[in-house]
């Protein structure tokens, strides 16, 4: 039986290469829910639409899938990266990721939107800082 060791990572990126702005990547974990809300499909779409827009992202697109007998995966596509939650009912409980890339976008207010519409009575929120080498800066993508 082979032994595998934790190895610690270190970057490899120098702080001149990185981007002079990072993207944040938020966890939000939201408790004790509206089980109504939390089952409906039709809702969620808007409210991750919402969310996106009151954090001043660009939706490209929305998907979700309703399964049963309950939960919702929703996904927005953005510019700026995405933003999805995935939910259950049945324990009042949704799970939220919102991935942003740029300055200009304001996930945090994404993140309030969420946790008041979907009334949620906890939450915990994570958030972590990504940056990329310097490369990716003059490789930015513009929305047409």
């Amino acid at each position: 039986m082979e032994v595998y060791k934790k190895k610690q990572i270190l970057s490899s990126f120098s702080n001149d290469q990185k981007l002079s702005h990072q993207g944040k990547h938020l966890l939000l974990e939201l408790y004790r829910c509206d089980y109504e809300k939390l089952n409906d499909e039709s809702f969620l779409r808007c409210s991750l639409n919402r969310a996106a827009k009151l954090a001043k992202a660009t939706v490209l697109n929305l998907i979700s899938n309703k399964f049963e007998p309950q939960g919702v995966t929703a996904i927005a596509l953005l510019a700026e990266s995405h933003m999805s939650i995935h939910t259950w009912p049945e324990s009042n409980y949704s799970a939220v990721d919102i991935f942003t890339c740029g300055q200009n976008m304001l996930p945090e207010f994404a993140s309030q939107y969420l946790i008041e519409a979907l009334k949620a009575e906890e939450h915990t929120l994570r958030v972590i800082a990504r940056n990329p080498p310097a490369e990716v800066l003059k490789q930015m993508r513009t929305v047409v």
